[in-house]
């Protein structure tokens, strides 16, 4: 049974992937989630899997080197998918040594650990060992506003914001290891990731969940910075794809061909959720394009992501397959069903935050 080492399984994108890989998988594999539950990693997320007997949860900081040493020292893991960082560019402006810290000296911790497990004496590594780092398009910087501009695994590295700094320096730090040490490793770099157990500092459940209370959309600047959406179930199948076909040491871009205004979505979250609540909801009067109110441009924005996946799709055989107007349905879908979630993820700390950054 091959075991899979996830960190920060219980986010946004881990626990999405958690779910994909047992529904794919089932009893095959066995998954250990390691996460710090920070305000962002949530163990509801997971309520579905962690019954079961090839699930384990280990709360332990990547940054800590004893505790994930003793994990590598205890299990044979076959498999690390690293998904824990800090992610929120807001939250970096104000505090950016907690993303060096977790982002930087955290991925150097996991991939020390996994090579020592993994090294033979003779410098060679054991048998179908890998390690996935999950990065983002923001490393590569900005692009103009030309849309046959596009961000390739070849395009420079151009962070602007102490998170895509943060991350940007991950990424070298992958690499530096696949070149120095011929480390078994792959680096993803992703677009804009949506749906199920998003955590709503993120501009679309942001936006459902204030829409349907009818209070004030923040919209940065003009509004007309551009994003490529990727549906993240999409994103997890390409995650398992990279695994499993892709070759050691490359690097593979996973966009989404969604590419949109900010403003835009905003106008499609809130002609969506007209169209999908029902007759005599209450809250379908609280939905209005009269919430959306402009705020301040956010520090060193970045004015247009948009991700060319053609080398995974002609390596691998991935492409995106959820459109953006299908995606966004799947996802209000979800908030409809799960709003005790909603109300547990926005109480307390992320009140006082949301107070703070969008007065």
């Amino acid at each position: 049974m091959r075991t899979y080492l996830v960190t920060g399984g219980a986010g946004f994108i881990g626990s999405n992937y958690i779910h994909y890989m047992f529904k794919k998988y089932g009893d095959e594999i066995r998954i250990i989630n390691v996460d710090v539950l920070t305000y962002a990693g949530n163990l509801e997320n997971l309520k579905e899997v962690e019954d079961r007997k090839n699930y384990t949860f280990i709360k332990a900081d990547i940054c800590d080197k004893d505790a994930i040493a003793k994990i590598f020292a205890e299990n044979d893991i076959d498999r690390v998918v690293h998904f824990a960082a800090e992610s929120h560019v807001d939250r970096s402006i104000r505090n950016p040594e907690v993303f060096v810290n977790t982002n930087v000296m955290g991925t150097a911790v996991m991939l020390n650990c996994a090579k020592a497990a993994w090294e033979n004496e003779d410098g060679t590594y054991k048998e179908d060992k890998k390690f996935l780092h999950v990065s983002t398009d923001e490393v590569y910087g900005s692009l103009p506003d030309d849309e046959t501009a596009f961000f390739y695994e070849t395009s420079p590295i151009d962070p602007h914001s102490p998170y895509s700094a943060s991350k940007a320096s991950s990424d070298m730090l992958v690499k530096a290891y696949i070149d120095t040490y011929k480390f078994p490793a792959n680096i993803t770099n992703c677009s804009n990731n949506y749906g199920p157990y998003q955590f709503p500092e993120k501009l679309i459940p942001l936006i459902i969940n204030n829409a349907l209370q009818g209070k004030k959309l923040p919209v940065y600047g003009d509004g007309k910075n551009v994003r490529d959406w990727l549906y993240v179930e999409d994103h997890a199948k390409a995650i398992d794809m990279v695994q499993e076909k892709g070759k050691l040491g490359e690097r593979y871009n996973i966009g989404g061909h969604n590419e949109k205004q900010n403003i835009e979505i905003i106008e499609i979250i809130l002609d969506t959720l007209q169209e999908m609540l029902p007759e005599g909801d209450s809250r379908k009067e609280l939905v209005s394009r009269d919430l959306i109110t402009y705020v301040e441009d956010r520090k060193g924005h970045d004015r247009r992501y948009a991700i060319a996946p053609d080398k995974i799709k002609e390596e691998i055989g991935w492409y995106p397959e959820t459109m953006f107007k299908d995606g966004i349905k799947l996802t209000i879908k979800w908030f409809f069903e799960n709003e005790d979630w909603m109300k547990n993820v926005t109480s307390g700390d992320y009140q006082k935050y949301y107070a703070e950054m969008y007065k």
